[in-house]
């Protein structure tokens, strides 16, 4: 399936700077924290200041205990604004018991089995006929990488909705984190 670059995005994109690259010396900070390599997903995103709704919504999708496993995952993590993004109501509606389900296939939406770094998807993206790197969610879901000529890197979930990379690689024990300014949705 071929998708174009919407010209709102691209032109927005040209304007920011990409956040690829580690900080010198290590990890980037993420939401006024460090992050620690020899750390899990879930022992750093628990003290990042950007993230505390995306650590209650794993908390009460019950996949703590996953994203602590051994892995290797890769995620894309929303952060509390684009959360906030989402139609007044949804992440109350979401965090409720009866609603798990739902909740856990949003949340595994936005993990990929193995360790993707943002340099091996842009590579993908730029080697594929398309122009996007496709991926398969652990949800089973579908996610496009794109990058665009300025070197920002887009992910693209099932909707067609595009969402920037706006910090990449923050390496785990288990993984990589990319924090993303959307929340990926299935279909």
């Amino acid at each position: 399936m071929k998708r174009l670059f919407p010209s709102a995005l691209l032109a927005a994109s040209l304007m920011a700077a990409p956040a690829f690259a580690a900080t010198m010396g290590g990890n980037p900070m993420v939401g006024g924290a460090p992050m620690y390599a020899s750390k899990n997903i879930i022992e750093n995103a628990v003290n990042s200041a950007d993230h505390t709704t995306l650590v209650a919504a794993v908390k009460a999708a019950g996949l703590v205990d996953t994203l602590e496993g051994p892995g290797p995952f890769t995620v894309f993590a929303p952060t509390n604004e684009a959360f906030a993004a989402l139609p007044a109501g949804t992440v109350e509606t979401l965090l409720k018991p009866e609603n798990k389900a739902t909740l856990v296939k949003i949340l595994t939406a936005h993990v990929i089995a193995g360790k993707i770094t943002a340099e091996q998807m842009i590579a993908r993206a730029k080697a594929s006929p398309t122009g996007f790197y496709n991926m398969q969610t652990v949800s089973g879901d579908a996610l496009s990488a794109q990058v665009t000529p300025s070197g920002a890197l887009w992910i693209y979930d099932e909707s067609g909705q595009a969402y920037r990379v706006t910090i990449s690689d923050v390496m785990q024990s288990n993984g990589v984190i990319h924090v993303v300014n959307g929340v990926l949705l299935p279909k």
